[in-house]
């Protein structure tokens, strides 16, 4: 089947509304938490609209760690329940979507200067056993002065754990869950700010307004009547409340004066890459924090993340200098060949958006959510706090409790879907691994399109998964692809973006629905930036794409 394009919602047809257009469910923000609300909402059959203000995961959620974890060092502030909760969706998310997703071993070299053994071993057991687990294996010890893992680390680094969690490509997962509430219904609306809000009719009169992607000056503006709000904006989420909402917040007058946010900034830095196996490495900073390095787009390596207080407005954000600094420092104590700020080719850093529990230390600050339903002076949610592995159940929780809001409870879905390019069964008789199953739906796209290098076929089938056949489809050889725009970037797939995950600009492909930008030089990705500038020219003119564009 097809992708559906996303319907246009309702116009409004009762002669009490003047409002452009009508729905159930307005939800504001395009990071993983709206998406996944919207994706939720729009498969229990709510009419969705879902706006964001500049693309898909523009901000935090295309900065994080990229990771699929339980958070092992949050046993040690005895946040039990979070972990537990993280990790009985841990496999459930790896299953969903194993071209985005997979397991991953970390290492854990053993400092016993600030932990002994011991309480190592038991935290690692409580990790293993706090969920089931079908196909991610158990911790182990290593011995390593005697293994392979200890090759890139200093001699007296002799004993370590191994442990399972997973990876993920992260604002990829945005785009597919964006494009999956579009196929179920919802409206997208990237580069739309909500500009203004008021109680209306029972419900809400929302203006927003369609922003220009290159001037960000807004283009036109539409109104929505919507019975319902959903906030997740993400670090813009209590600004949104009390400014556009306008949402009282003196107790007992609708609002929660209680409820606040803790902008935290994780920053992180990509170097070349400083060890060859498939494992990655679990650091204990001299300050107590935790440090990731973990094999990065084949040739590179991941390193981060800082805990700082962040007082600036959330989207100007960048890596500081000292930042730079503290991670190498951090890393080299634990490694032969010390990593220098000289070595980072590539930082990116982000705002989280946690609740404000009143620890003292960013580090400290929970990771955990809440919901927060009013239903003055009109029905709404706002989502405070959360975490990447928690998405899906966040917004199942959010799904039941707009439900409740609305008087109409409708029935879970996501637990056992897949994604988009998730299911692969058009190629394979899917196992009860994914792991395998990416790797023999791989093997037999590589036998049906034997044109494809080795490297094309990875990052497609990695980028798609089972949807790449749609990409593929008509296409024989390598020139059915169109123009290559920069290395094995072709304008076949350029356009599928377009037209499927909402890319407008070179930066939401290079950067955000891949990584490409990393591996071009800096006239490569001019290129795919002219392409796009060409592209708006044509559009403006009213050109009708050729049959390239499918």
């Amino acid at each position: 089947m097809q992708p559906a394009s996303p319907p246009t919602p309702q116009k409004a047809d009762d002669h009490t509304s003047e409002a452009d257009y009508h729905c159930d469910v307005l939800v504001i923000g395009g990071g993983i938490n709206g998406v996944g609300i919207a994706r939720d909402l729009a498969g229990r059959g709510w009419r969705v609209v879902l706006c964001e203000q500049e693309d898909l995961a523009s901000h935090t959620s295309s900065s994080s760690t990229k990771l699929i974890h339980g958070g092992l060092r949050y046993l040690e502030y005895g946040e039990f329940g979070l972990v537990r909760k993280a990790l009985m969706e841990r496999e459930l998310l790896l299953r969903s979507a194993p071209h985005i997703m997979w397991p991953l071993r970390f290492v854990l070299p053993h400092d016993a200067s600030m932990r002994p053994a011991w309480m190592i071993r038991l935290g690692l057991w409580l990790y293993d056993n706090l969920a089931p687990r079908e196909f991610l294996p158990g911790c182990e010890s290593v011995a390593l002065n005697k293994s392979p893992l200890g090759e890139p680390l200093k001699p007296g680094w002799t004993k370590g754990f191994v442990y399972s969690d997973g990876w993920v490509d992260d604002a990829r997962l945005v785009a597919l869950c964006a494009q999956d509430a579009a196929e179920q219904g919802a409206q997208v609306l990237t580069r739309t700010r909500c500009e203004a809000m008021r109680a209306h009719a029972g419900g809400w009169r929302a203006t927003l307004a369609h922003l220009d992607p290159a001037t960000q000056a807004a283009t036109h503006r539409l109104t929505v009547q919507t019975r319902l709000v959903v906030n997740a904006a993400g670090p813009w989420a209590e600004q949104m409340l009390r400014q556009v909402m306008a949402v009282p917040t003196t107790p007992g007058k609708g609002g929660d004066a209680h409820e606040k946010l803790r902008l935290v900034k994780g920053s992180h830095i990509v170097v070349p890459r400083i060890f060859n196996h498939d494992h990655a490495y679990i650091f204990q900073g001299r300050d107590k924090r935790i440090i990731f390095a973990i094999p990065y787009e084949r040739d590179f390596t991941l390193i981060g993340t800082t805990d700082i207080e962040h007082k600036a407005p959330p989207g100007h954000v960048q890596i500081d200098t000292e930042e730079v600094i503290y991670l190498c420092q951090e890393l080299s104590r634990y490694l032969r060949r010390p990593v220098q700020p000289g070595d980072v080719v590539w930082s990116y850093a982000g705002v989280r958006p946690l609740l404000d529990d009143a620890s003292g230390k960013a580090s400290a600050v929970t990771r955990d959510y809440r919901l927060q339903a009013q239903m003055r002076p009109a029905p709404w949610l706002t989502v405070w706090g959360g975490k990447l592995t928690t998405f899906r159940l966040l917004s199942e929780e959010a799904a039941d409790e707009v439900g409740k809001m609305l008087g109409d409870e409708r029935h879970h879905w996501t637990g056992d879907a897949t994604l988009p390019g998730g299911f692969l069964g058009d190629l394979i008789e899917e196992t009860s691994n994914p792991m395998a199953d990416m790797a023999e739906f791989q093997s037999r796209l590589r036998r049906r399109h034997p044109w494809m290098d080795l490297g094309l076929m990875r990052r497609w089938t990695r980028a798609y998964g089972g949807r790449v056949l749609r990409l593929l489809d008509g296409v024989r050889s390598r020139s059915d692809l169109g123009a290559e725009i920069a290395p094995d970037l072709y304008e076949a797939e350029l356009f599928y973006l377009k037209r499927h995950e909402w890319a407008m600009t070179a930066d939401d492909v290079l950067w955000r629905r891949s990584k490409l930008g990393l591996h071009y030089s800096a006239e490569q990705r001019q290129a795919v930036v002219d392409w796009f500038v060409a592209q708006t020219k044509v559009g403006q003119q009213g050109y009708h794409h050729s049959a390239m564009s499918r």
